[in-house]
């Protein structure tokens, strides 16, 4: 049984109490408080807090039935500094302890995509057997899975290739539910994991009075090598001295590069240099390797005299604002504006009142932009200031070094028209063609047509023209643009002179049946003139002629009569519509009483004949056996004498017929026999 399926209940019972669920919230624990390493650094973990969070994917091992997991953590991280292979030893303080380990590749990646990668897991070892794990030159390739102790299986893998420049991160789980420890080691291989780049002060800057300077380092510093007292500090100006030293970065973690000085008084405005020496720790300040950043390493601020901070700019407003978001060189102190937005005024081309102000993103009480809400859009294109007064609470506004903006300090901005996209348009009409002539106006800066004219062709002309060959309905979107707002509208054309000639004629007439006529034509204006053609020899000026009769003297035939009409309209465009007539000789509905499927083109099919009135239809066919040969609802489906392909038989077959007469609703049935004649 695999150790992490842990079976027995009392084990797993214990697991439970002691790891799965646990938060970790030592530091080192997760990955995002990782131990920085340094290559030569050994270190000594004399305890392992129980804790779990996460289960973790292994690569050839994740779905073998075992559960893995960050069980009671500890994280490093590295950076490569050239390139070649990882070595390292992990050293059980108990001899009976089982250690797993996983390295992951994290460049460019936060530390928690551990646990959702799965493609950057480098190499690792999960093997159940106890004592001594890492990598070395005579580990296994792979990685193993977990195992029982009594399996023996490897517990050090071949050690991995390491790129330079890329950021690594190893987890080291404590399988067993003891809280003992261990060491590791970095040492055998090739690769360097140790920065080359000795420690250096490399940046300060010192806003406002200068009484609190934050510096930046040329790389990460150790956290517990910063005296609070600020006493790796000196600064070159006579009765000010440094008085304390912090950084957030250590809360958690375990490395800084940044920090802030705390002095006991304001600085002078001009150039200033501060300088780094031993403090009461005994150190200066030390890299992840030890290495100190020299005594007398020093770096040059200026301190700038208090002014007040100008508005900068104003964000420009898109169509129609409802609100306006002032810019200014330095952040202002978001409690100092009043929230009415009476810090403001807006003026121009048309009365704007501010409804209310705030800092738009305000970050440690301060925000280098506010935003005004206004009581309504502005929708008057032209030139408009924002100016600076003294707000309900008395004042104006303060940057971040308590100094006021001065009054009437303005800046200004543009605003759009509003535009609109309606739009005029003038027919010339003609039966072959109409031309249509669209204008738009232009008003209000418009400087983007864009027509689309039944989704099938655009313009981007202000007053396109375009000739229509089909005189029905058409659809045209117009939207228009001054670069700021936009509009759209859309337009159903009709034409005046459209005309589309249309008819419903009787499809099929027996003998002596009537064709009747439906005008179904459409016109847009009077139909002045009509002329029907009934078989190109009768014709009828009238728009619903009498019902017509056609005759056909031709025996067992049908015969298709055209019907022709011409509509005019008072435009004098004309169309035409032709429909034909089926008309029949005989309507009987009869079966024969024998056929000849020889293929010689007389009487080679069976089928119901003249079946032009039977609805619904049903033709059944059956050998002498009873056996069904041919089935169809449509009659002129007729049966060529073959069955599945094959010839039939001669003889004699039976029929059935079944349908409901289209004039008289009357159910027929009828039967006989046929004779197959070969």
């Amino acid at each position: 049984m695999l150790k992490k399926l842990l079976v027995n209940f009392i084990l797993l019972f214990t697991c439970y109490q002691f790891s799965i669920g646990q938060p970790c919230t030592t530091i080192g624990q997760t990955p995002a408080t990782a131990f920085p390493v340094c290559g030569t650094t050994v270190f000594q973990q004399t305890t392992v807090p129980f804790c779990s969070t996460n289960n973790l994917f292994v690569p050839g091992c994740s779905g073998d039935g075992a559960d893995y997991e960050n069980k009671n953590p500890y994280w490093y991280k590295f950076t490569c500094y050239a390139s070649g292979t990882l070595g390292f030893l992990i050293t059980p303080n108990d001899a009976n302890d089982d250690y797993d380990w996983q390295l992951y590749d994290i460049t460019g990646l936060t530390p928690n995509a551990v646990f959702s990668n799965h493609n950057i897991i480098v190499a690792g070892n999960w093997a159940g057997t106890y004592g001594p794990t890492g990598a070395s030159s005579t580990g296994v390739n792979g990685i193993q899975c977990a195992s029982i102790p009594a399996d023996n299986l490897p517990t050090f893998a071949q050690m991995p290739n390491l790129i330079q420049g890329h950021e690594y991160i190893l987890l080291i789980s404590h399988f067993t539910n003891t809280q003992s420890g261990y060491s590791l080691s970095f040492g055998g291989g090739t690769a360097n994991i140790t920065d080359p780049k000795l420690p250096r002060l490399l940046t300060a800057t010192a806003p406002c009075d200068g009484s609190k300077i934050t510096i930046k380092s040329n790389k990460k510093l150790r956290c517990n090598s910063l005296a609070s007292n600020g006493s790796d500090f000196s600064i070159n100006v006579a009765g000010v001295n440094v008085i304390a030293a912090s950084t957030v970065q250590c809360s958690p973690g375990f490395d800084f590069d940044e920090f802030l000085v705390t002095l006991n008084g304001p600085l002078p405005p001009g150039i200033h240099k501060i300088f780094i020496k031993q403090g009461t720790d005994g150190n200066s300040l030390l890299d992840i390797c030890g290495h100190e950043i020299p005594a007398g390493d020093s770096v040059i601020f200026e301190v700038f005299p208090l002014v007040p901070t100008a508005l900068d700019s104003i964000t420009k407003p898109g169509c129609s604002p409802t609100s306006i978001q002032l810019i200014f060189e330095k952040g202002i102190q978001c409690s100092s504006i009043a929230a009415n937005g009476s810090d403001f005024i807006v003026t121009g081309p048309t009365a704007v009142n501010i409804s209310s102000a705030m800092g738009s993103n305000c970050i440690n009480g301060l925000s280098n932009t506010i935003l005004l809400e206004l009581s309504a859009p502005i929708q008057t294109g032209g030139i408009y200031t924002v100016t600076i007064q003294n707000g309900s609470d008395g004042n104006t506004i303060f940057n971040e070094c308590g100094v006021a903006t001065l009054l009437n300090e303005s800046a200004n901005f543009v605003a759009a028209d509003t535009v609109n996209a309606a739009f005029s348009y003038n027919i010339n009409y003609g039966c072959a063609k109409n031309t249509v002539h669209y204008f738009h106006n232009g008003n209000h800066n418009i400087n983007s047509w864009q027509w689309i004219f039944d989704n099938l062709s655009t313009s981007n002309q202000q007053n396109p023209v375009k000739d229509y060959f089909e005189f029905n309905n058409r659809n045209i979107q117009l939207i228009v643009s001054n670069g700021t707002c936009s509009d759209t509208t859309q337009l159903n054309l009709a034409f005046a002179n459209f005309i589309k000639a249309d008819f419903e004629a009787t499809a099929l007439v027996c003998p002596n049946e009537l064709v009747s006529l439906k005008n179904n034509t459409q016109s847009n204006s009077a139909i002045t003139n009509w002329q029907w053609t009934f078989d190109n020899t009768t014709n009828s000026a009238l728009p619903n002629p009498p019902p017509i009769l056609f005759t056909n003297d031709f025996r067992n035939t049908v015969i298709e009569k055209p019907i022709r009409l011409i509509a005019t309209n008072s435009y004098g465009c004309k169309d035409t519509a032709i429909k034909y007539v089926k008309v029949v000789n005989n309507c009987f509905i009869a079966v024969p009483a024998a056929f000849t499927p020889n293929g010689d083109g007389l009487n080679d099919y069976f089928y119901p004949l003249n079946a032009y009135k039977a609805n619904n239809l049903k033709f059944y066919v059956y050998n002498r056996f009873g056996q069904l040969v041919f089935y169809t609802t449509n009659w002129q489906q007729r049966w060529n004498g073959r069955i599945k392909g094959a010839d039939a038989d001669a003889g004699t077959y039976v029929w059935m017929l079944y349908y409901t007469h289209a004039d008289t609703g009357k159910k027929v049935e009828q039967k006989g026999t046929v004779v197959l004649i070969r």
